[in-house]
């Protein structure tokens, strides 16, 4: 074990920078926890906009739109993508807020 001799005022300073440097890897403990979070909300995003099934909640055949606005269909019409829109928007409007409620 060696001994080194240091003015108060260094070793003073010697001090500070170590708390500086607790709080630091503190606080990237903290942002790289934050960025796991928002990676998986990233992941569960793009598996949501990229599911071919319906939305969880869109009613039925609302989810398919290989023939959304043909006129001799109906039941896929405009309407039936709108509604799928609006199933999307609620679906990852629930996904970030499950998302807040993980990251405070």
């Amino acid at each position: 074990m060696e001994a080194v001799a240091l003015p108060v005022a260094e070793y003073e300073q010697l001090l500070a920078s170590r708390r500086q440097m607790g709080g630091q890897s503190a606080r990237i403990r903290a942002l790289s926890e934050k960025l796991r979070r928002s990676e998986q909300l990233l992941d569960d995003l793009e598996g949501l906009v990229a599911a071919p099934e319906p939305v969880r909640g869109t009613p039925l055949g609302a989810g398919d739109c290989s023939e959304a606005g043909r006129a001799d269909v109906p039941e896929h019409g405009t309407e039936a993508a709108k509604d799928e829109a609006a199933a999307l928007r609620r679906a990852v409007a629930e996904l970030l807020r499950r998302h807040r409620g993980t990251s405070s």
